[in-house]
C-alpha cells in the first residue's frame, strides 16, 4: 500500500507519514523545502527501514511544479492508495488590510495545489476503482475569526472542492475525506507562549486520518472536526 502525503517535512505532514509508515504503507513524500525534507525522509528511514520511501522538493503553489510532482508520482510506477492534500500556509491579516497579494497567495498553496495534483492523479485511481483522498481543511473552512482573512477563504475553498470530490467520485470506489482541525502544536505555535498543553498534537489528527482510512470499502468518511477539548484559542 502507498501513501502519498504533501507538505510532509514537518507538522501534521510528517505526523501522518510516520502514522502510515508504521502501518505499512510505503511513503511517498512531497514539501517545498528539499532540505526539511531530506531530514525528514532519512529519519522515517531509519526507525522503518522495512517500507520504501521516495520524496522530491516541489513548490506546489506553482501550478507547473503541482503538475510535474503528479507525474513524478505517476512515474514511480506504484498505484495511490492514500493521497493526504497536506500542504498549506498562513499568512495573518485581515481583508482590509491585509498585504496586496495575500489572497493570491492563499489560494494558490492552500486550493490550487491540492486541485492541481488531485487532478493529475484522478485518472489513475478511477481506473482501479479505489484510493482515498484526504484534504487538510481547518476550522477556517467553517468559521471566520479575527485575522483569518485570506486564510479562512482559502480554506472554505478546499472545503467546497472536497465536498465536489467526494460527490463526483463516489461510483467509483474513490473516498474524500476533509479535516477540520482546530489549533495543532506544531513548529509554527513553537515561541508563540501557547502551552502546548492548551491545544491539541500532530498525533491526534495523524491517528484520526489513520483510522478513517482503515474503514471496510462500504463506508466513507466525509468530514471530521477536531478541536482542543478547551475550545479555540
Amino acid at each position: 500500500m502507498n501513501c502519498i502525503i504533501t507538505g510532509a517535512s514537518r507538522g501534521l505532514g510528517k505526523a501522518i507519514a510516520e502514522k502510515f509508515a508504521g502501518g505499512g504503507y510505503n511513503l511517498c513524500l512531497i514539501s517545498r523545502s528539499e532540505e526539511a525534507l531530506r531530514r525528514t525522509t532519512d529519519e522515517l528511514a531509519g526507525k522503518f527501514p522495512s517500507i520504501r520511501i521516495s520524496s522530491h522538493a516541489f513548490d506546489l503553489g506553482d501550478k507547473q511544479q503541482a503538475i510535474q510532482c503528479g507525474d513524478w508520482i505517476l512515474g514511480l510506477g506504484d498505484p495511490v492508495d492514500i493521497l493526504v492534500n497536506n500542504a498549506g500556509q498562513f499568512i495573518p491579516g485581515s481583508i482590509h488590510n491585509e498585504a496586496d497579494g495575500a489572497l493570491e497567495k492563499m489560494m494558490e498553496v492552500n486550493l490550487y495545489s491540492a486541485y492541481h495534483l488531485t487532478r493529475v492523479l484522478l485518472p489513475g485511481m478511477m481506473a482501479q476503482k479505489k484510493g482515498h483522498i484526504f484534504n487538510l481543511c481547518s476550522i477556517a473552512s467553517l468559521k471566520a475569526y479575527p485575522n483569518g482573512g485570506s486564510y479562512s477563504i482559502s480554506k472554505f475553498a478546499l472545503a467546497g472542492f472536497s465536498k465536489n470530490l467526494r460527490e463526483e467520485l463516489k461510483s467509483y470506489g474513490i473516498k474524500v475525506t476533509a479535516l477540520y482541525p482546530g489549533a495543532t502544536y506544531t513548529d509554527s505555535w513553537a515561541g508563540s507562549g501557547v502551552d502546548p498543553v492548551r491545544i491539541m498534537e500532530a498525533g491526534d489528527i495523524a491517528e484520526m486520518v489513520y483510522a478513517a482510512s482503515r474503514l471496510s470499502p462500504q463506508a466513507a468518511v466525509e468530514e471530521i472536526v477536531l478541536r482542543p477539548q478547551l475550545g479555540d484559542l
